[in-house]
């Protein structure tokens, strides 16, 4: 990046800040702030450290630094301006969940930046369902990155003083991570036969909620979809799972036709073949609906986290807040574009160029000198893929 680019982007963020509302975290005072200055050469240096007394008023400092990125800690201090963690004297922290689409299993590096966004909130939505459904959390806030991604803020009380071992189990569970199935099922002990000296016991998934339900409603679907086909083909489908010959086949079958209840039930002790199918239908529904988070950002309670209604400098995006109700119609590419950089055009250098898609369009941009409009021209800018011509 040169410096007139430099130049120009620092400008026009401290135009963003002047006229944009960034309101601060809760307990703002109590958290250390660190921000990205715009310095020449290809590194970053990262200013940390700081407490908002040493920044001053949050709207006047981002409106004279103008940084590059701007963040503040998770966790919550005593002294938050002090020079070392443990100084800092630690009270509480958020916990931060960040869903990155480079990072995604599955994510294909051909992907178009809206296609891999488009997964990152399949991600998202999965996640969600983990801390709403499962955990039960009600202080949440959801955040478009500005780049690629979600970060998810919980604040509820409950996990405030969790230490960092205690934040990993949660990790472990939305990660799907040693997740036993014996683990998932509860038994249910029902009364003996006459002349049986001791109760007999029902294993059976949960169907109101958790890891237990999840795995018991694919298989449902599939044993729905056993009972609705037609003989053969239903026989033929069951023998793709391992263990199941065609003897086994038949009987899960006969159980789909005749004692369906029971499989809506969740009832394992059916049919010890219901068992062996629940454990693989198992296997891939904790590869496929875990939320693949990045483990670090929500196991460290010192973590420095982006400001929500900052930009990202390396996109010239808004880390935008989303509302819950409202994440199902958020386009980043669209809703993440500042106000300040739309309405008019400008002239930049592409030097790297191709298809890009930005606020509902499609540009195929070649290498050379071209007019853009400035939200594309900051994008690209900020991306290391364009430089500031001369107007």
């Amino acid at each position: 990046m040169n410096e007139r680019t430099r130049a120009y982007l620092r400008g026009r963020f401290g135009d963003y800040y002047r006229r944009a509302g960034v309101d601060p975290p809760p307990e703002a005072h109590e958290r250390e702030w660190g921000y990205v200055p715009w310095t020449e050469g290809p590194g970053e240096t990262y200013v940390r450290h700081n407490a908002m007394l040493d920044m001053g008023d949050l709207s006047q400092f981002l409106a004279r630094e103008r940084p590059r990125h701007v963040y503040f800690s998770a966790g919550r201090y005593d002294d938050p301006g002090a020079a070392t963690m443990d100084q800092k004297g630690w009270r509480s922290s958020d916990l931060i969940f960040d869903l990155d689409a480079d990072h995604l299993p599955g994510t294909d590096p051909s992907d178009s930046y809206a296609e891999m966004l488009d997964t990152c909130k399949d991600a998202l939505f999965r996640l969600l369902s983990f801390l709403e459904d499962d955990f039960a959390f009600a202080e949440l806030d959801v955040v478009f990155s500005g780049s690629r991604g979600y970060h998810v803020h919980v604040r509820d009380d409950s996990v405030a003083r969790l230490d960092s071992d205690a934040r990993r189990e949660i990790v472990d569970y939305v990660r799907g991570i040693g997740l036993e199935f014996d683990r998932l099922v509860e038994e249910e002990t029902v009364a003996g036969s006459v002349g049986r000296e001791s109760p007999a016991s029902n294993r059976y998934l949960p169907t109101d909620g958790g890891w237990g339900a999840r795995v018991h409603e694919e298989l449902l679907d599939l044993l729905a979809a056993v009972r609705d086909s037609p003989k053969s083909e239903a026989l033929e489908r069951l023998q793709t799972y391992e263990g199941i010959g065609e003897g086994r086949a038949e009987a899960a079958y006969n159980l789909t036709q005749d004692r369906f209840v029971e499989i809506e039930r969740g009832n394992l002790s059916a049919h010890n073949v219901f068992d062996t199918l629940a454990q693989q239908v198992a296997r891939d529904v904790i590869e496929a609906q875990q939320a693949p988070i990045d483990e670090p950002v929500s196991t460290d309670t010192n973590r420095l986290i982006r400001l929500p209604g900052s930009l990202h400098g390396g996109s010239g995006l808004a880390v935008r807040p989303v509302e819950r109700s409202k994440l199902d119609e958020f386009d980043p590419l669209v809703d993440a574009i500042p106000e300040t950089f739309r309405g008019h055009d400008i002239t930049i250098e592409v030097t790297d160029g191709g298809v890009v898609e930005l606020d509902g369009d499609s540009f195929t941009l070649e290498e050379r000198v071209a007019t853009v409009p400035e939200y594309l021209g900051v994008f690209l800018m900020s991306r290391g893929r364009a430089e500031k011509a001369k107007e």
